[in-house]
């Protein structure tokens, strides 16, 4: 009595027993199969075969995965991606060699049979039974392209790819029942040409496109008969035969592909005599997968438009669902990305920071009134080699989209935003408060949405020098980003207000949480992104109309069609008026106040520094009409590096503030970016300034001495306001010692 060997499994005599009992379990379909198709449906209609059910429509045009490709804004190429390296092409773009090289060593009676070979199974069964084994197969191309349909269909999942070839009655069965409908339905031609298209050759490369590529870097088409019988010959184990790692071994097995194509009569003896002579010259080419491919940096921008593709709704309502998207491929992405802004932010992010300083940079850069992300640029590389300071981590952006968990604490850059609201309210840009250097006030006079004080007790803070003690508008105050002046004005415009216009302008915090209803919100206490940054400059730019940003300008399909892709919202989030007055605020910024270091000098530009508590992040976010960017600059790894004392860029800094390291990448950014030629300016309107420090003592019962509202001499003031010596010359600033929310600061 025969028995299983000791290794488990069924003994060569059980083996081919089970190999017989397939066939005669459905001797009446391999019998159906031996005939022409139409006598094999003919017999599935008598109900010779129980069970057969409608052709599934994966087997007629199978969801073959393919290359994504992904590229800039002008049609250049930014990086391929997949998850099998796959282009599908029609036979008509395969080389006539190929389609005979393959025919003749798998299947050279494919055109005279049908599904099933029934002489090759005959011919196999006498074969095993003799050696004792399974020594021989006889697998049509048909059979075997249904079978490499249903491992396609299982991806990378185990379980489902073990259900796609495990060896059973079950299985074997069903092959054939598909296998019979599929003769039918497609014809040989479509049969071979998908079977090209899905079957695997080795180092990556699924389909005969991608494998002529890989191993001789030109098209199927124009495959020679030597080269077209390698391929031919890697299908049964491309492994075994892979000639980039055993080109003896691959040669023999070409050869022998070769003398069969002559056997058949697909080409003459001398033909294959010839061929065979020839050495086999590879042109291999290296695969080039993923988002480390793009070009100029903008692996995080790829990564963040994967990330997109896989989380916004508009792509599928399930996480599967678009995950399947993905992994299909085939796909042609155009997105916002401009190329001359992407190489200006990588230029940017790597000119003053080195990529294995204790700190990083990020620099992002959106368009005003479109949304569109032009760029993401980062001082460390894109990659998983930490040794080579290698990150997958995007500054620009939050977790959701393969960023940081929270974002980064924004400091002064905050201060705007409190201005809109305040100006929004009534209150007048000559808004002057007088206050020491350092100040506490009473959590309860600032009240929260639901009518509420914001805590108990007093919030202590302080500006930056105490030098900085006096008489201040909006203008000065913007300028010299001085913190007890906006203390006062969020106190006077309202908490409510100024979390509320933070909100319209897209400013937001990661993982779903809401912004806090605290006064320390006017410092930049909480955090928000790069990416959100800039997007709530663009609003000012964009003369009070927010737009949400957009990565994705369209997406083909490999078969033509186009996808529905996330478009850019756009909201009102102040009056045209309130916008235009922030601008030629933060335009003193730049001439003549925290951010002259930054500042451009051949058009209207704006923006805002900002550092946090112990400066442990700096940042500067700028605008001109037509671009608005923001730069980061902190440490990214583990407990976060308070930058007093440190080396970055081979440069000394005492104390990193927001004009001097974050602001000249911004202006290297900038420059890089825009086109010389346009040179858009800011709407003109007359900003009116607060009383001179003199005015008050002379004249005490001026408007606004109370602290209320009130206009001072539109136009007058100083004779050149804001001017003073720039505060980042001698370093920037922060607020210590912040209580009830923390964070936040000055310069």
């Amino acid at each position: 009595m025969a028995k299983k060997r000791s290794g488990g499994g069924l003994t060569g005599t059980q083996q081919a027993a089970k190999f017989l009992g397939v066939s005669v379990l459905s001797g009446a379909v391999l019998a159906g199969i031996a005939l022409p198709a139409a006598g094999a449906l003919g017999l599935a209609a008598k109900g010779t075969v129980e069970g057969f059910d409608e052709i599934p429509s994966n087997l007629k045009t199978p969801p073959l995965s393919q290359r994504t490709t992904i590229l800039d804004s002008e049609g250049g190429h930014l990086a391929t991606v997949y998850s099998r390296d796959r282009k599908v092409v029609p036979i008509e773009k395969i080389s006539p060699y190929m389609q005979k090289a393959i025919v003749a060593i798998e299947d050279s009676r494919f055109y005279e049979h049908g599904a099933i070979d029934l002489k090759g199974v005959l011919r196999a069964i006498n074969r095993n039974a003799q050696s004792g084994g399974v020594a021989q197969g006889a697998s049509t191309l048909t059979q075997q392209y249904v079978k490499n349909v249903f491992v396609e269909e299982a991806g990378d999942d185990p379980e489902k790819v073990a259900q796609a070839t495990q060896q059973t009655i079950g299985r074997k069965v069903r092959e054939l029942k598909y296998a019979i409908q599929v003769e039918e339905e497609l014809g040989k031609k479509k049969i071979l040409e998908n079977y090209l298209n899905i079957t695997f050759f080795g180092q990556q490369a699924y389909g005969i496109e991608a494998a002529s590529q890989r191993y001789f870097s030109k098209p199927a088409a124009d495959l020679k008969v030597e080269e077209a019988a390698m391929l031919a010959g890697l299908v049964q184990s491309p492994s075994r035969y892979d000639p980039v790692n055993d080109l003896q071994e691959a040669t023999k097995r070409r050869n022998v592909v070769l003398q069969r194509m002559a056997d058949v009569k697909d080409i003459s003896q001398a033909e294959a005599d010839r061929a065979k002579a020839s050495p086999i010259r590879l042109k291999v080419k290296s695969p080039k997968n993923g988002c480390i491919t793009a070009v100029d940096g903008a692996g995080f921008f790829c990564d963040y438009v994967r990330k997109t593709i896989l989380n916004d709704p508009v792509f599928g309502k399930t996480v599967e669902e678009r995950q399947k998207l993905w992994n299909l491929g085939g796909l042609t992405v155009r997105t916002t990305l401009d190329p001359r802004a992407q190489e200006a932010a990588n230029e940017a992010a790597v000119a003053k920071i080195y990529e294995d300083d204790k700190v990083a940079a990020s620099v992002v850069q959106v368009q005003p009134g479109s949304g569109k992300i032009l760029s993401m640029g980062q001082s460390r590389p894109y990659g998983l080699d930490q040794k080579q300071h290698q990150t997958t981590l995007n500054l620009a952006v939050g977790s959701k989209m393969g960023g940081t968990t929270y974002g980064f604490q924004v400091g002064s850059t905050f201060k705007p935003i409190t201005a809109a609201a305040a100006l929004e309210k009534g209150l007048s840009p000559a808004q002057s408060f007088s206050t020491p250097w350092k100040i506490s006030l009473p959590m309860d006079s600032y009240r929260t949405c639901a009518g509420g004080p914001a805590g108990g007790g007093n919030w202590d803070l302080q500006n930056e020098l105490e030098s900085e003690a006096g008489t201040w508008d909006m203008t000065s105050a913007l300028g010299k980003s001085i913190n007890t002046y906006f203390a006062h004005l969020e106190q006077m415009t309202g908490l409510c207000e100024t979390v509320e216009m933070a909100k319209k302008m897209g400013y937001e915090r990661e993982l779903g949480k809401k912004l806090k209803e605290l006064p320390s919100i006017t410092l930049g206490g909480q955090e928000a992104t790069p990416l959100d940054m800039a997007a709530v400059y663009a609003t000012f730019a964009n003369r009070g109309t927010y737009c949400t940003p957009v990565a994705i300008e369209s997406i083909t399909t490999a078969a033509g069609d186009k996808l529905k892709v996330p478009k850019s919202e756009c909201s009102r989030a102040m009056s045209e008026r309130t916008a235009d007055t922030i601008n030629q605020m933060l335009k003193g910024v730049v001439e003549d106040g925290t951010g002259t270091k930054a500042g451009l000098s051949d058009r209207d530009n704006a923006g805002k520094t900002g550092t946090t508590n112990d400066r442990k992040d700096a940042w500067f976010v700028g605008y001109t009409p037509n671009l608005s960017t923001a730069v980061w600059v902190g440490d990214d790894v583990g407990e976060k590096t308070s930058m007093y004392d440190i080396t970055i860029g081979g440069e000394v800094y005492d104390k990193v503030c927001g004009g001097c390291l974050p602001g000249p990448i911004w202006r290297i950014a900038m420059t890089g970016a825009l086109n010389a030629s346009e040179t858009p300016s800011f709407a003109p309107i007359s900003v009116p300034r607060g009383e001179k420090p003199e005015d008050k003592e002379t004249d005490k019962n001026r408007p606004g001495d109370d602290g209320k509202p009130g206009d001072r001499r539109p136009g007058g003031g100083d004779v050149f306001p804001g001017i003073t010596i720039p505060p980042d010359l001698i370093g920037g600033g922060n607020n210590r010692g912040q209580g009830n929310g923390g964070g936040g600061g000055n310069r």
